[in-house]
């Protein structure tokens, strides 16, 4: 209680984020989050094998929309996600500091990447078909052209060593292409990834196309490698055991994965994330003679 105010104070309670909801793990299970010098910073909700799976079906359930809307219509949503970063810009930059034992000025950066990181992506939305598809030479009558298409629901665990910056640089080029994601946040610095989706779902981002639990990375990742409706994975938090682990489990139906590597999450993207979760239709059509 404050002793100036006489209020009691008002401890912010961190939930899960599923199919454009907030529901607590259905475990009723939470961890305790600290800061870099061991400090509790709060309660994080430990989401269970039945979240991650309840993930799945919202991640599903919004594909096709999602897939479906135009390349410049999903851009447009995610400019509008970078706009409301931008106004809770000082809430990051103290959640990161927490998280990542960063400065304030060293936090600042961080959050300001990571917004600059969004809006790169969101420009990447009616841009990508140029280069990875286009019109192909064939041998006879025929136009041929490919295309690119989304690969469906993808499993992120997301970085454990950027819990921001990094969280951004593996949710925005997935979804920007038109899949949708079940993203397991940093084990032990949740709390920015479920701060942002407060940011998304006061967005225009339809519900389920971003899906964030919290929890035990080896816990969540296991039942969603070995989810036939999961598509894709993305190993950018997994250890080396625990990537061999869940590559032998994504193999048996035959999901693509994107093997983890050393990152610096602050150098220049590319464009091989954006690449990474694509199919390629190629149509053939008859030319009129």
């Amino acid at each position: 209680m404050s002793e100036l105010t006489g209020r009691l104070s008002v401890f912010k309670t961190y939930k899960l984020y599923v199919g454009g909801k907030f529901p607590r793990s259905e475990s009723g299970r939470v961890y305790e989050v600290t800061d870099s010098k061991g400090t509790w910073l709060a309660n994080a909700p430990l989401a269970s094998r039945k979240d991650a799976r309840d993930a799945v079906v919202a991640a599903r359930k919004a594909f096709g929309g999602w897939s479906g809307a135009t390349a410049y219509n999903r851009g447009q949503i995610l400019y509008r996600v970078a706009e409301m970063l931008e106004g809770r810009r000082d809430q990051f930059t103290a959640e990161v500091a927490a998280a990542e034992g960063l400065s304030k000025a060293k936090a600042t950066a961080q959050v300001d990447a990571a917004i600059d990181r969004w809006v790169w992506y969101a420009g990447w939305s009616d841009k990508v078909a140029q280069i990875a598809g286009g019109t192909n030479p064939v041998a006879g009558p025929y136009f041929n052209v490919s295309a690119p298409e989304p690969t469906g629901v993808v499993a992120v665990l997301a970085p454990q060593e950027s819990s921001f910056l990094g969280l951004v640089s593996v949710i925005a080029p997935a979804i920007v292409t038109g899949n949708t994601v079940v993203v397991a946040a940093a084990e032990n610095a949740p709390l920015p990834a479920l701060s942002l989706a407060e940011v998304l779902a006061t967005s225009d981002l339809p519900g389920g196309v971003v899906n964030i639990l919290s929890g035990r990375t080896a816990e969540l990742s296991a039942p969603l490698a070995a989810h036939q409706d999961v598509n894709a994975l993305d190993l950018a938090g997994a250890d080396d055991e625990l990537a061999k682990d869940l590559e032998t489990a994504a193999a048996d139906n035959l999901k693509r994965v994107l093997r983890p590597a050393s990152a610096n999450w602050t150098a220049d993207p590319g464009t091989g994330r954006l690449l990474a979760f694509l199919e390629t239709k190629t149509v053939w059509h008859p030319m009129g003679v």
